[in-house]
């Protein structure tokens, strides 16, 4: 599978495991102590602690017979329990999940979104039924069995940052899925904004979906993250959220905002998908996306793709929005429709623009209407906007 997050970049490692990168980045003056943090991490050395013990003592290596399929091989040995850390934004759920990952002791590790993750499992099981349908064999009774065990074959650490299922057709296959893994013993540590019991809330079929729910619980351990300093909102509070004009110096910003709230990381291209549709993130990082304005505002998206965007994201930063007249009306009216989209679930809007949001589109259809978005920009700048939760 491809397209793992590269979340290590900025992040120290000393080579001993997320408790001892932790005080690294504290008496580097990066991180304030945190005793929250520190219970957490101090769950993170200890599953980093048993994954070490492991490495000291690998499975048996496959002999001749097993090899040649005679026999069955040895199983590799299974991982310690995971944990699922869960709590509000800002509290530093993806920095510690980095600390882990940077130099865990495992060969076969990914980092990955969760919702990336389950877009690869869905492809998988496709082309599974199309290659079984190609050579006429009967359709498996389940197919998600074996697509798990080559998962757990080629990954024996798996972590997924924004653990969320809005998906019946994820929410269907989860308990299944994650059954074999577990049973295959690969270790998953998790971060998410929600509890076990508040996924996949209100869900369709939501009643078939709390098998997995149970699951989670029996197979890792439940940790919140919880109240605390919202150290996203520090940051938030040191930048320039609405930049103008355009110029070299606001794209240099733009980026600065980024890997300020990113925690350093460079962040890649991500695809997110919501009813059938593929919605392409040009920049991603853990609650962060980046896009220029043309990346969405001059293609055919709709309320459903910047709603997807914002459920993802507490934070989206876009470059380079233009003022706006007759001849652009209809980027005009994508903007408005991104804008109440961000603003409906308290995403953190930060751009750069031609000009102030009074000016930014001020003839053509709809400019009357446009006030309203001028309205949310103005809004969207101020501390109390800013101090309002993210709705995932």
């Amino acid at each position: 599978m491809t397209g793992s997050v590269p979340t290590t970049a900025g992040v120290p490692s000393v080579g001993k495991g997320p408790a001892a990168n932790l005080a690294a980045r504290r008496a580097a003056g990066e991180v304030h102590a945190d005793p929250v943090q520190e219970k957490v991490v101090l769950r993170l050395q200890a599953v980093y602690d048993q994954l070490a013990a492991l490495a000291d003592h690998p499975a048996p290596r496959r002999g001749l017979l097993a090899r040649l399929g005679l026999v069955a091989a040895p199983k590799p040995p299974v991982g310690p329990h995971g944990l699922y850390i869960w709590g509000p934004v800002g509290r530093g759920k993806s920095m510690l999940m980095d600390l882990f990952f940077a130099d865990a002791p495992v060969a076969q590790k990914r980092r990955v979104h969760f919702h990336e993750f389950m877009l690869e499992v869905q492809e998988r099981l496709h082309k599974r039924r199309e290659k079984l349908a190609r050579e006429g064999a009967p359709p498996e009774a389940d197919t998600i069995v074996p697509i798990a065990r080559e998962i757990a074959h080629e990954t024996r650490l798996l972590c997924f940052d924004e653990f969320q299922v809005t998906n019946i057709a994820d929410a269907m296959i989860l308990a299944r899925l994650f059954e074999t893994l577990f049973d295959e013993g690969i270790t998953v540590i998790a971060t998410s904004n929600r509890a076990p019991d508040e996924l996949y809330k209100d869900g369709l079929q939501r009643d078939r979906f709390l098998p997995f729910i149970d699951l989670l619980k029996q197979r890792l351990e439940i940790l919140e993250l919880g109240g605390g300093h919202d150290y996203r909102m520090d940051r938030l509070r040191t930048l320039d959220v609405y930049l103008t004009p355009l110029g070299a110096w606001a794209t240099a910003k733009l980026d600065e905002a980024f890997r300020a709230l990113s925690n350093g990381a460079d962040g890649e291209p991500r695809v997110l998908r919501t009813q059938g549709r593929d919605v392409d993130v040009p920049r991603a990082a853990p609650g962060v996306a980046m896009a220029h304005y043309l990346d969405w505002c001059a293609k055919p998206m709709g309320a459903a793709d910047f709603i997807c965007i914002a459920e993802n994201f507490h934070t989206v930063i876009v470059a380079e929005v233009p003022q706006m007249g007759p001849d652009s009306q209809d980027k005009a009216a994508r903007f408005v429709t991104m804008i109440d989209s961000f603003y409906e679930k308290k995403v953190k809007f930060v751009c750069s623009a031609a000009t102030a949001p009074a000016r930014l589109y001020m003839e053509g259809d709809g400019a009357f209407e446009f006030q309203r978005t001028v309205s949310r920009l103005m809004e969207m700048q101020s501390p109390e906007y800013l101090a309002l939760p993210h709705i995932a």
